[in-house]
């Protein structure tokens, strides 16, 4: 059972894939790191020596993970916000941020739930 950063990485999965359960390693990042130990990107963790276990926890802990990451966005965030950037603001009002249309997209976010033709019309009743 390999522990980096807090996080256990999953035993049956491939490197490349289970490394990818710490929050700042993506797929990219996970096979360059393998790369430059020379670890074969389709071992298992549970195939991993012990020495290599320890490269791998130190080579990712290089990196900005986890907790001290996620901090680090929120703060960004925070720093938007209180300045009242445009992109703090959208941040506020929980709208997309990146310019994305929300006239007839991202209906999810905005609460407006899709309206059909016939839904708010009443059928009319044969007398």
């Amino acid at each position: 059972m390999l522990r980096i950063a807090g996080i256990t990485i999953p035993d049956k999965k491939r490197l490349e894939v289970a490394l990818t359960a710490i929050y700042g390693v993506g797929r990219p990042r996970a096979k360059a790191t393998l790369s430059k130990l020379g670890i074969d990107h389709g071992a298992t963790a549970d195939a991993l020596s012990a020495k290599e276990e320890a490269a791998l926890r130190e080579a990712l802990e290089a990196f900005t993970v986890e907790g001290e990451l996620r901090r680090t966005i929120s703060g960004n965030i925070r720093r938007l916000k209180d300045i009242k950037s445009h992109r703090g603001v959208r941040h506020m009002k929980k709208l997309p941020v990146r310019g994305q249309t929300s006239k007839t997209n991202s209906r999810t976010v905005r609460g407006n739930v899709r309206k059909t033709m016939t839904s708010g019309r009443r059928k009319l009743e044969k007398t």
